[in-house]
C-alpha cells in the first residue's frame, strides 16, 4: 500500500519534516537488519483520537531491543508521549504508527554494539492491511513452503527488522500462487502464524490458537482477542494446531494491528466459508472497543 504523506516524523527527540527524515547509506541497520519496530493504530472516537494499547506496544519494543542487546535511549513512557505529540502535530484523527529503533551510522561489520541506537516514530493514514473486502468476506490463504523462524535460529518473540525477510518470502510466494496471504508452519510441522498476523481457528464452537512455543510473535491484538473471548464466555484453547484442523475448521481468522480481525475463507483450496458467528461477534466487539464504545476497556485506549 502506498504511504500517505503527513507533515512531521519524530526522530531522536525532534519533530522533522517528512521529506527530511533521512539516514546515511552506511547506517548499520540498513545493511544488517539490526532494528526493532512496532505497528500501532490510532482510531477516531467520539472523544477524539485514541491509540490502541500504546504502552504495551512500547514495552514490547523495549523487550525486542533487550533480546538484541540494544538500549533504546528513550523510556516506554517517553515514546508514548512522543507518539501523542506527533499525532497532535500532524492534526490527524486516525492513523497507523511505526516506531523503530535501529543501529545507526558509525560502525560497520557484524558486531553492532558500538553503533549508536537511533529512534524514530512515523505515522500515516492506512486502511486495513488485507483490504476492506477481506475484512468483510474473508481472504484466501496458502500454507507456505517457507518455515517460520525457530527460537534456535532467531528469536520469534522479538519484532526485529531483519527477521521479516522470512515473512516477505512467504508473502511473495502466496501472492505469486494467486492467494492473498501466507500461513507459516513451525519446525515441528505445526501451524505458527501468518507473515504479519497471528491466527485463530474455530471448530465445533471452540476457538483454537497456537501457543508461544509454535514460534509465534506474542501479538497484542491476539492478546486482546483472548481477553475479549474470555469475557464473552467463549471457549478458547491455546494449543498446537495441525494442518488437518485448519483444513476442516468451521471458521478461521487472522489478528494483528495491521490486519485487525481478518477472516480466512479458504486455505490451500479447502473451503472454510464466509465469516462465521464467532468471528463476527469478535469483530463487532473489537471494533466497538477500539472506537471507545465499550467503557470497561478504556484502559486499552490512550486518548490524545
Amino acid at each position: 500500500m502506498p504511504l500517505n504523506k503527513v507533515d512531521k516524523i519524530w526522530m531522536n527527540g525532534k519533530l522533522v519534516d517528512w521529506d527530511d527524515a533521512r539516514i546515511h547509506v552506511l547506517t548499520h541497520g540498513l545493511h544488517y537488519g539490526t532494528g526493532v519496530f512496532e505497528g500501532i493504530r490510532c482510531y477516531k472516537t467520539d472523544r477524539g483520537p485514541a491509540v490502541f494499547r500504546l504502552r504495551e506496544h512500547m514495552e514490547r519494543l523495549h523487550d525486542s531491543a533487550e533480546i538484541y542487546l540494544k538500549k533504546i535511549p528513550y523510556t516506554a513512557e517517553e515514546l508514548c508521549d512522543a507518539t501523542k505529540k506527533l499525532i497532535k502535530a500532524n492534526k490527524i484523527e486516525e492513523c497507523y504508527i511505526r516506531p523503530i529503533a535501529y543501529r545507526g551510522y558509525g560502525e560497520m561489520g557484524l558486531n553492532p554494539l558500538k553503533s549508536p541506537v537511533d529512534t524514530a516514530i512515523a505515522l500515516w493514514s492506512w486502511g486495513t492491511y488485507l483490504g476492506e473486502e477481506g475484512l468483510k468476506n474473508g481472504i484466501r490463504a496458502k500454507i507456505s513452503s517457507f518455515e517460520r523462524i525457530s527460537p534456535n535460529v532467531m528469536p520469534p518473540r522479538a519484532k526485529a527488522t531483519g527477521q521479516y525477510l522470512n515473512s516477505i518470502l512467504a508473502k511473495m510466494e502466496a501472492l505469486d500462487c494467486g492467494y492473498d496471504e501466507a500461513i507459516l508452519m513451525d519446525g515441528r510441522g505445526m501451524i505458527s502464524e501468518g507473515p504479519g498476523e497471528n491466527i485463530f481457528i474455530a471448530k465445533d464452537g471452540i476457538l483454537y490458537t497456537p501457543p508461544l512455543h509454535a514460534s509465534i510473535l506474542p501479538g497484542i491484538t491476539r492478546d486482546s482477542i483472548l481477553k475479549l473471548a474470555k469475557d464473552m464466555e467463549m471457549h478458547v484453547h491455546i494449543t498446537d494446531v495441525d494442518r488437518a484442523l485448519l483444513y476442516t475448521a468451521d471458521e478461521a481468522f487472522f489478528t494483528g494491528t495491521a490486519a485487525e480481525i481478518t477472516p480466512i475463507r479458504e486455505v490451500d483450496g479447502h473451503h472454510i466459508g464466509k465469516p462465521g458467528p464467532l468471528t463476527k461477534r469478535l469483530q463487532e466487539k473489537f471494533f466497538r472497543v477500539i472506537r471507545g464504545k465499550e467503557g470497561q476497556y478504556d484502559n486499552w485506549l490512550d486518548f490524545v
